[in-house]
């Protein structure tokens, strides 16, 4: 799941690219949250409660639902693969990873989480994120199939 939509076509283009091989695997869907509309006057707390309302209805029900955050959990590669694998051997049937907006996630949306996943301690654009996120998982997938797209 995404906050707001991807302004740039190579992004674009690269998501679609990503999201068709993640789908050779199982069954994948990115879910786009609508950008927040006159935010001018919003302060960051409350325009992060707005995006958090729009994002609670899908998450009724998962059990497994993890944050894209800078402070999350960094994995290499290989041990992100191990944690995809994990995941699915234990039955997990919805994993959802969810990508917020600039000023981070709801007090709800917090509590609803799983855990936390950070890719960088550097600081990439949310569109950039979605992007990088999808290689990574369509590498775990490549990975755990022991196909030859991931070198050490």
């Amino acid at each position: 799941m995404v906050t707001g939509k991807t302004d740039a076509g190579w992004l674009q283009q690269g998501l679609e690219v990503y999201a068709k091989r993640i789908g050779f695997y199982l069954g994948f869907e990115i879910r786009v949250i609508p950008d927040l509309k006159n935010t001018r006057n919003l302060s960051s707390a409350e325009q992060r409660e707005k995006e958090g309302e729009m994002m609670l209805p899908f998450l009724e029900n998962k059990k497994e639902v993890f944050l894209l955050d800078e402070k999350g959990k960094e994995f290499a590669s290989r041990e992100f693969a191990q944690f995809i694998e994990r995941k699915m051997v234990n039955g997990c049937k919805d994993l959802v990873f969810i990508i917020g907006g600039p000023y981070g996630f709801s007090d709800k949306v917090l509590e609803k989480a799983t855990g936390k996943i950070s890719l960088s301690k550097m600081t990439f654009s949310h569109q950039m994120v979605r992007l990088l996120f999808l290689e990574q998982l369509y590498r775990a997938f490549t990975i755990i199939n022991g196909e030859p797209y991931h070198h050490d």
